[in-house]
């Protein structure tokens, strides 16, 4: 096998010209607000709703502020060289089509399928927490659905009666799934307009839930700030404030969908870094705000559960805002649903169209100008994955898969540098190698908290990628027919 030629890059002229797919040109319909409001609807949802909870428990404790102020601190690294490369390279793809200039093929091969890990998992995993909300707010209403039909196939769950049996699937998790999908296939403008709406109430929510809350919070909750280590590296003590930096920076991963707007974008190259880092720094504060409030409501041990700050409402007695949180939590956790399956479907639609990927996975809808064959792959696959399986599984595939392409990302940055230094760049980082270089390591310490068994699975969906490329991803490179 000649090396030379899975290491072929695609120069960036070439990217920039080709932001057309092959038959019908996406529509340009996002401005700088619909593209922050992306960024807040990816980003505010799983980690505020599901995440934080479970961290807390299982982790940090109520130190779990501190894994939020060390994931947002790694995050911002990484922002400030996706905002550049957004802006320098305007088309969709994200760190897949920045891997193509800098890397090589084969490592934007690696990386895009790395990303199935991030928005088809993240989506999957965010799916299991609607889920989980959706079925509180059936239960205050007694519409509770039945056990077996809300949780991974063959989980444990209790019956009325007392007994334990299997779980059938996940039922509302694929449903809600299948619906967005429908959705996307229909248009960008209606998906974004929506969107906009529903990120207005769920920000609306989040910050009455901090402004009640905090009336109610309980300082002896807050004791000991930072629970002592169990033994065991990650459960509790510093270890565990780094573990759960790994979990909840899942949360997080909505500003890199953001760069997945780009070629709709009416003005990238101002748009864009204003809604990658203009939605992180929002939501951080956001996070970081439930965080304090919900571990002071409610003693972290008790939080492991599927809708925490519901959980958190309860217990200061407020039963009619218990309702407007399950109904924020399930407008919230449907629009990073949305961003995430957004983004998937470009990212495949533009490997199909390097010839990556089968080319019916590239074609436009003629009326709705959408990539329909890829995202209609992907929301069936994603739906199937959020029936089945545990969100505690996904949620660690989806940190370990994100971090993987956030460091591909910084390296990038570097490489253009050096290697296009006078291509304009309508944003810039500054101090680059070394704030790129920070990111990278903030990345690989995030990754560090990690179990064994996260980085065997992503060793085994890494050799299945490789695999794939070799057997079918090289031979119909287009790239590599051009050079033949």
């Amino acid at each position: 096998m000649d090396l030379s030629r899975v290491l072929l890059r695609k120069p960036v002229a070439e990217i920039v010209a080709s932001q057309e797919f092959p038959i019908h040109r996406l529509s340009k319909v996002l401005g700088p607000f619909s593209i922050a409001a992306m960024g807040v609807g990816a980003i505010i949802g799983a980690g505020i709703f599901v995440l934080t909870g479970t961290a807390a428990a299982l982790y940090a404790g109520p130190a779990i502020t501190l894994s939020f102020v060390l994931a947002a601190i790694a995050c911002g690294l990484v922002g400030l060289c996706y905002a550049e490369l957004a802006a320098f390279l305007p088309v969709s793809g994200s760190s897949y089509t920045y891997t193509y200039a800098t890397l090589g093929e084969l490592a934007a091969w690696v990386i895009g399928w790395d990303l199935i890990l991030e928005y088809a998992m993240g989506g999957a995993t965010v799916a299991v927490g609607w889920s989980g909300y959706f079925n509180s707010l059936l239960k205050l209403s007694g519409l509770g659905l039945p056990p077996r039909l809300t949780a991974a196939t063959g989980q444990a769950v209790t019956l009325a009666d007392g007994s334990t049996t299997p779980a059938i699937a996940n039922l509302p998790a694929a449903l809600i799934v299948l619906l967005i999908t429908v959705l996307l296939v229909r248009g960008t403008r209606e998906s974004a307009r929506l969107n906009n709406l529903m990120v207005a109430i769920k920000v609306t929510v989040v910050v009455a839930f901090v402004a009640l809350g905090a009336a109610y919070v309980e300082p002896a909750n807050w004791h000991p700030y930072l629970p002592e280590n169990t033994g065991t590296f990650g459960s509790f003590g510093l270890s565990g404030i780094l573990r759960g930096a790994s979990i909840v920076f899942f949360a997080y991963i909505g500003f890199d969908a953001v760069s997945n707007c780009a070629q709709e974008a009416r003005r990238p190259q101002r748009d864009m870094p204003i809604g990658i880092l203009g939605s992180l720094a929002l939501s951080t504060l956001l996070y970081i705000a439930v965080a304090a409030v919900l571990t002071g409501l409610v003693p972290y041990a008790q939080l492991n559960v599927p809708d925490p700050v519901a959980k958190g409402v309860r217990a200061i007695g407020l039963g009619w805002f218990s309702v407007v949180v399950d109904l924020g939590a399930l407008i919230g956790l449907t629009t990073v649903i949305l961003v995430l399956l957004y983004g998937q479907g470009r990212i495949f639609a533009t490997m199909s169209n390097d010839g990556l990927l089968p080319a019916v996975c590239a074609r436009i809808h003629p009326t709705f100008r959408t990539p329909y064959v890829s995202q209609l792959v992907i929301g069936g696959i994603v739906a199937l994955v959020a029936a089945v399986a545990p969100i505690d599984v996904l949620s660690e595939l989806v940190g370990v898969g994100t971090l993987f392409a956030f460091i591909l990302v910084c390296a990038a940055v570097i490489y253009l540098r050096s290697a296009e230094p006078k291509v304009p760049r309508p944003f810039r980082v500054p101090h680059v190698p070394w704030l790129p270089l920070a990111g990278i390591l903030s990345c690989l310490g995030l990754m560090i908290g990690l179990t064994p068994l996260t980085w065997a699975r992503l060793l085994i969906w890494l050799v299945v990628g490789l695999a794939l490329y070799f057997a079918y991803g090289r031979s119909h490179s287009r790239l590599q027919s051009s050079q033949a």
